[in-house]
């Protein structure tokens, strides 16, 4: 279809209305039109010099001293109160280190701990991200309970006595669907279960309100919406009510009441410290803290209306430049039920995604028909989402 002077004008004067447009200037881009933040975040202008600092001056000069004199022990927490904000938690429940993986395991294992002998059964998101599924499985196995897959829609109908714990992902990564939270969490609870939410495709991207809505243990990544860096570490959220209680399956000695002191027998730290394991992965660690400045005097709220206003966009603009049919909208018209992502299907989305990438406009693809578009709010404009909807009308049409 042929170009809607309309709709670029249209995005040049919301770009203009955009508060969180000088943003932008927090991150290296380049003229690409990068919707592909919900896999990998762009980087942060700071993180270059700060993890420059951090070689040269703090492990190159200062070596051993640098755990004390940079704060590299605390450094788990301080970051983790860092992200508490941006998920609605208070400070002291977060703590940072290891991988998305490995923090639902550790959190899983705690939850069926805290349930007890006589809730014998897991419930897992039937949609939910392959790690997941795989590591719930694990958890299952190892505590001799009964993993049964459920859609999140149904979570409320096949709760029981019997349920110990609930896994679901916050956001579908496939479709981009936002789950009920609050009322799934409020669910679990009635039945005397314990809720676990994966927050890898909503923290930094929409309000999560773990301590509002009384989350009992969340885990996320954080190079996704937060702009960590490939591989950058994850988090655990454990409820402060539930802290003394959170036993660990990996009492590793970071996490030991007197970790220097090097006794034999396992004694847990108070808080949220019992959630580490071993020795914190300092480099990407302190990259994820230079990182997260990108969130200095940033609210979650308006991150959140911009999201909504650029995937309405996005979606406007797909319509007016491709032929009806030609694309399917998996994402969830109601705003109550999308992330901050657009989904598409189309039956050669494979080579549609290649194509797209080879002009400039970079999503990313996932078997086997769905075209996926991240939008981040801190440097996506309205003028790149008309972009990225031109593109993709032009190539859909030849």
């Amino acid at each position: 279809m042929s170009e809607r002077p309309e709709l670029a004008l249209r995005a040049k004067e919301l770009d203009a209305a955009d508060e969180l447009a000088p943003l932008r200037g927090r991150f290296v881009l380049d003229d690409v039109v990068y919707l592909d933040g919900n896999s990998l975040g762009a980087l942060p202008v700071n993180v270059a010099d700060q993890v420059a600092d951090v070689i040269r001056r703090q492990w190159g000069e200062q070596r051993i001293r640098s755990w004390e004199e940079n704060g590299w022990w605390t450094a788990p927490e301080r970051i983790g109160d860092r992200i508490a904000p941006l998920v609605g938690a208070a400070p002291g429940q977060i703590v940072v280190g290891d991988s998305t993986s490995v923090n639902v395991f550790k959190a899983l294992v705690a939850a069926v701990r805290m349930a007890g002998d006589g809730r014998d059964e897991l419930l897992v998101d039937a949609t939910t991200f392959p790690t997941d599924g795989y590591i719930a499985e694990s958890a299952a196995r190892l505590t001799g309970r009964t993993l049964r897959p459920v859609t999140p829609a149904d979570v409320p109908a096949a709760l029981s006595e019997r349920t110990a714990a609930v896994l679901l992902n916050h956001v579908d990564y496939r479709s981009g669907r936002l789950h009920d939270l609050p009322g799934l969490t409020a669910a679990v609870h009635a039945r005397g279960a314990l809720a676990v939410w994966d927050l890898c495709h909503s923290a930094g991207a929409l309000p999560v309100g773990l301590d509002e809505h009384g989350v009992d243990l969340a885990v996320g990544c954080t190079y996704k919406y937060l702009n960590g860096g490939p591989g950058s570490p994850a988090y655990l959220y454990v409820r402060r009510e539930l802290q003394d209680r959170f036993d660990s399956p990996l009492p590793g000695w970071t996490s030991h009441a007197e970790p220097f002191a090097m006794s034999p027998a396992y004694a847990a730290a108070p808080g949220a410290v019992r959630g580490r394991v071993g020795t914190p992965d300092i480099l990407s660690m302190l990259a994820l803290e230079a990182a997260l400045e990108a969130w200095d005097g940033v609210s979650v709220e308006a991150v959140r209306a911009k999201s909504l206003a650029l995937t309405d966009f996005f979606l406007e603009c797909v319509g007016a430049y491709t032929e009806p049919g030609r694309v399917e909208c998996v994402t969830p018209a109601a705003h109550a039920e999308r992330g901050s992502q657009i989904a598409l299907r189309c039956p050669d989305a494979g080579e549609v995604m290649k194509r797209l990438i080879e002009r400039g406009v970079v999503g990313d693809f996932r078997h086997p028909d769905v075209l996926r578009f991240g939008f981040t709010p801190l440097y996506v404009g309205f003028a790149d989402t008309e972009r990225a909807a031109r593109v993709l009308g032009e190539l859909l049409s030849r």
